[in-house]
């Protein structure tokens, strides 16, 4: 079900569905996934009788712990230094929620304040408070609210809503005006903090089609503001500006992905599992390699600094200022290396030319959805001009610094950490609670960007000629830049799927123990059914252990003293990897057995 959060009622139209669905085919179980976007601290319901979202939480996850919380610090005085703007993305997101507000829903507002106004008039109490301060008072309350929604019934709300208006409510005070302050009360009363069921039938009616209008509300500015403006005016790390993601976030610890796929199996085991869609911003092979930033933060501001000192004299001054600005540019720099084709040479006019391309592209539409010099409304050609020539002219093959040259190399720097993040991503979709959905053409490397980037033609045959040559995935690791290691990975993992259905369907989630000096490169689990066990390792924050790597691949060496310690319960002794054939025994595995052929494993009882 699209855009779940624009019904009247989802829960209501949820479990409807799902029971005509069951009338209709009573010998097989409905199948309903509802795209719903979850803040970090929420949880989708589990009474709408629905099988879980499309993905875009384990997006988030899949992809956050890949990233090195270390880097959050030294990027954000990065991102501060050169921009001038606030380290914190709430900043940014309530500034953008005030301007939507104001210029994109302002009917939608008005529409909202006159139900309240409505509400207002039948109390003597109340009735006198204009239709102005409530709606000052309301945007104050979707200024401040944190998630997209929640969801008044006639009993109310409950305890989760309650917790997510107070916190709205809390902000709200902290910014309206003195006089507008009593108005909050109001509308905590208003929007199920008294259950309507207990009104009366004119007033409840009222005050349901009141919090209706509210909550119809709240998600769009939610995904206007967020998603649609903030995350392309802030860029501390741009692979974190992803649908489904919080920027605020900026990596997601072992535990906490642990923690969220464990819930997922107890409350939906058959949840959809994305790292890629149709709406992301960056494809997820870019996030990938963004994600190795996080890594090595003090030499990306080093190469930032260099940049922008080389290219200062590119901008063009324009009467609303330097274009481009200095946020644009240093999300410009983080998509060339990010997005930067594997296997292009930098002498390759007719390459570089198309790839740049395809960066103005998704510049003019990040530009507009900025919405701060220029927007889809009123696009400001002069400034979009300025900002498109300054791409070509800092990339011109003739130039002395040859900055060219220093991106590709960069983008080289990122591309084997990088593809290592990839395959671990592809592992983690494919054996952690869930189903895991693949998005056309990312079988293969996806380093697209946002639509229409990640909307073009695929090439199937050269995808379908690969599969059929099932080569294995340790024999295509030489080849890793053409993108079919990745989809052998991924075809032996469905097929272990295949292998173990009840393992993958129904099996308990186990996070397991490594021990040793690189513990902390590790993420590993185990699905744990009465038919069978199944054991997922994966390489994490690769990067300080590749040295010089040729391959996607932590050299063997650096796995010395490092074991994956299996507990006590599991007690099969003989292991086989289903991605490379290779027979392993113990209890303790070193992980310079487990992943020396692969920098990813998926172990069956053997």
């Amino acid at each position: 079900i699209d855009h779940i959060d624009g019904l009247a009622d989802p829960r209501g139209y949820c479990r409807k569905l799902y029971r005509r669905m069951q009338a209709v085919r009573p010998d097989q179980p409905p199948l309903v996934w509802v795209e719903k976007i979850l803040a970090p601290f929420e949880s989708l319901r589990t009474d709408w009788l629905v099988d879980g979202t499309t993905g875009y939480d384990f997006m988030d996850e899949a992809s956050g712990v890949l990233h090195d919380p270390a880097g959050e610090e030294p990027l954000t005085a990065l991102w501060v230094e050169h921009t001038g703007r606030s380290g914190h993305f709430e900043d940014e997101a309530r500034e953008a929620r005030r301007q939507i507000l104001r210029d994109n829903l302002a009917s939608e507002l008005n529409a909202t304040a006159a139900a309240l106004k409505r509400v207002a008039s039948r109390d003597l109490v109340t009735r006198d408070f204009t239709l102005t301060a409530l709606r000052r008072s309301l945007v104050e309350v979707l200024v401040h609210f944190p998630l997209y929604r929640i969801y008044i019934s006639t009993g109310g709300r409950n305890a989760e809503d309650k917790r997510i208006l107070d916190w709205a409510l809390a902000g709200a005070r902290r910014t309206i005006r003195a006089a507008d302050r009593p108005l909050l009360d109001l509308l905590d009363g208003w929007l199920g903090g008294e259950p309507p069921r207990a009104l009366a039938p004119a007033l409840r009616r009222e005050r349901l089609s009141a919090a209706v209008r509210f909550q119809q509300l709240s998600a769009p500015v939610a995904a206007k503001s967020v998603e649609d403006t903030a995350f392309y005016r802030y860029g501390r790390l741009i692979s974190r500006n992803e649908v489904g993601s919080d920027p605020a976030r900026f990596a997601v610890t072992p535990g906490g992905f642990h923690g969220a796929a464990r819930a997922r199996a107890k409350n939906f085991p058959r949840a959809l599992l994305a790292t890629a869609t149709h709406d992301h911003k960056r494809g997820e092979d870019v996030r990938a390699r963004l994600a190795v930033l996080s890594e090595i933060p003090e030499e990306w501001a080093a190469a930032v600094q260099r940049w922008t000192r080389l290219n200062s004299q590119l901008r063009k001054e324009l009467e609303d200022g330097a274009a481009p600005g200095m946020s644009a540019q240093l999300m410009l720099y983080q998509t060339l290396v990010g997005a930067w084709p594997l296997g292009l040479s930098p002498e390759d006019e007719e390459g570089v030319n198309a790839f740049l391309e395809r960066v103005v592209a998704w510049q003019e539409k990040a530009l507009r959805e900025a919405k701060r010099r220029t927007e889809w409304a009123v696009p400001n050609a002069e400034y979009e001009a300025a900002c498109r020539d300054f791409v070509f002219a800092c990339m011109a093959a003739d130039r002395a610094s040859h900055l060219r040259e220093e991106i590709a190399s960069f983008a080289g720097r990122l591309a084997l950490p990088g593809a290592v993040n990839g395959l671990a991503q592809t592992l983690l979709r494919c054996a952690a609670p869930g189903v895991p959905d693949l998005y056309q053409g990312t079988e293969f490397w996806d380093l697209s960007l946002v639509d229409p980037d990640n909307r073009t033609p695929v090439d199937f045959p050269a995808r379908m000629a690969a599969l059929e040559a099932g080569e294995a995935p340790e024999a295509l690791l030489g080849h890793w830049r053409d993108g079919r290691v990745k989809q052998a990975i991924l075809a032996r993992c469905l097929a272990m799927r295949a292998a173990h259905p009840a393992v993958f369907a129904a099996g308990d989630y186990l996070p397991l123990t490594v021990e040793g000096p690189q513990a902390a490169h590790v993420l590993a689990f185990a699905r744990v059914h009465k038919e069978g066990v199944v054991i997922a390792v994966a390489t994490r924050l690769p990067t300080a252990l590749m040295g010089q790597a040729e391959l996607p691949l932590v050299p063997v060496a650096e796995w010395g003293g490092t074991e994956l310690v299996l507990p006590r319960h599991i007690v099969a002794k003989r292991w086989r990897d289903g991605l490379t054939g290779a027979m392993l025994e113990g209890d303790r595995l070193p992980l310079s057995d487990v992943l020396s052929r692969l920098p990813v494993a998926l172990l069956e009882v053997g």
